[in-house]
């Protein structure tokens, strides 16, 4: 049996004795610490403190580093200038997804990809094919590289406190490289997985346990909690937040998954546009729409969803929100009952139980 992975704050876990780990794509992680519902409730009303350590980061640098991710990506890396990112989408080349990414330009030639965990490998040897043969350096540096995600209303007083750069200044995906934080150095980016404000703070795996205790022990006035993979799966789905491997695949295009806006089809080719102006040009077959339960029944991944008889797609995510106290999913189904209103099944124990299509995402700041 191979060795589960753990991160650089691994032993932290320790220090919570309500943590409980699982196997989530081959690393050690904290499902939850005190409990998910009141983990999500922290992160919505005042912060979470997250581990994304397993997350993997790229360097791309060189005269040409441009060009190439302009090439492999689906958003227009041109528009960034330093110190910002974009959320963007790897291709093949009929248009499914190879993983979704954030791209960050640190300077000009000079360029950080955040991918995620289980598509580290792929990823890498995707863009190791793809590479020209001068300009471009493209290097790995997962292991070496910590991630913490600090989310919340409460983010901004938290990290203010511990820092002399203006990080309340940021605005949403800008960020900052060398940030002082009690005297450990970190990239401070305006970002995150959520659906609320915060920062991601990416550092020296050999610094993270003490940034981790540093942010915790600042927090703690402020309702700061230690918070797990569910809370992070719940927090993202309320606000319509893709997951590779549920909203997004290699058989899933970015078109069909709502994300459109990040696919810039007139900045010039890159792998997978011909495909995505066609799926475009002859109109999309299926699409993601947000789903109420009408009947009592929580809908899951990969459960089928009917209208008129027959199968017209399925949940690519579903759960009660912790927010909304609703039952609540994703969906991709046949464009042709996508609008809202629309009455389905969602086939749930062998039942077949009535669900409506509702606009997505579920939760938008301030909004609830």
């Amino acid at each position: 049996m191979t060795e589960l992975k753990r991160t650089p704050l691994f032993p932290q876990y320790a220090n919570y004795p309500g943590a409980r780990c699982i196997d989530f794509g081959g690393w050690e992680l904290p499902v939850q610490f005190s409990g998910i519902q009141k983990e999500h409730d922290a992160v919505r009303q005042q912060a979470g403190l997250f581990d994304v350590s397993h997350m993997g980061e790229f360097w791309i640098e060189g005269p040409q580093a441009e060009a190439f991710i302009q090439g492999v990506t689906t958003n227009d890396v041109t528009r960034l200038v330093d110190g910002q990112a974009q959320y963007s989408l790897l291709c093949y080349p009929h248009g499914g997804v190879v993983d979704d990414l954030l791209v960050y330009r640190v300077a000009e030639g000079r360029y950080m990809l955040v991918v995620n965990a289980s598509n580290i490998d792929k990823d890498f040897a995707w863009l190791e094919q793809h590479i020209p043969a001068s300009g471009v350096n493209l290097r790995n540096v997962s292991d070496e590289t910590a991630l913490i995600a600090l989310q919340g209303p409460q983010a901004v007083a938290i990290l203010s406190s511990l820092t002399d750069t203006p990080v309340a200044q940021l605005k949403p995906f800008h960020f900052e490289e060398h940030v002082n934080i009690k005297g450990v150095t970190a990239l401070v980016s305006r970002t995150g997985y959520t659906g609320e404000d915060g920062f991601e703070l990416y550092a020296a795996s050999s610094d993270a346990p003490k940034l981790w205790d540093i942010i915790m022990a600042a927090g703690e006035p402020h309702g700061l909690v230690p918070a797990g993979l569910g809370a992070r799966d719940t927090l993202r789905f309320e606000a319509r937040l893709p997951l590779y491997g549920q909203e997004l695949s290699q058989h899933i295009s970015p078109l069909e998954a709502s994300l459109g806006m990040f696919v810039k089809l007139d900045s010039g080719p890159f792998i997978g546009s011909d495909a995505l102006q066609q799926q475009k040009q002859e109109g999309l077959k299926r699409k993601l729409v947000g789903l109420e339960m009408i009947d009592k029944g929580i809908a899951r991944a990969h459960y089928p969803v009917y209208a008129d008889g027959k199968q017209i797609g399925e949940v690519t995510t579903g759960t009660q929100s912790p927010t909304l106290k609703r039952n609540l999913a994703l969906a991709l189904i046949d464009t042709k009952y996508a609008e809202l209103g629309t009455e389905l099944n969602v086939e749930i124990r062998g039942k077949q139980l009535k669900a409506q299509v509702i606009k997505a995402p579920f939760y938008k700041r301030n909004q609830a």
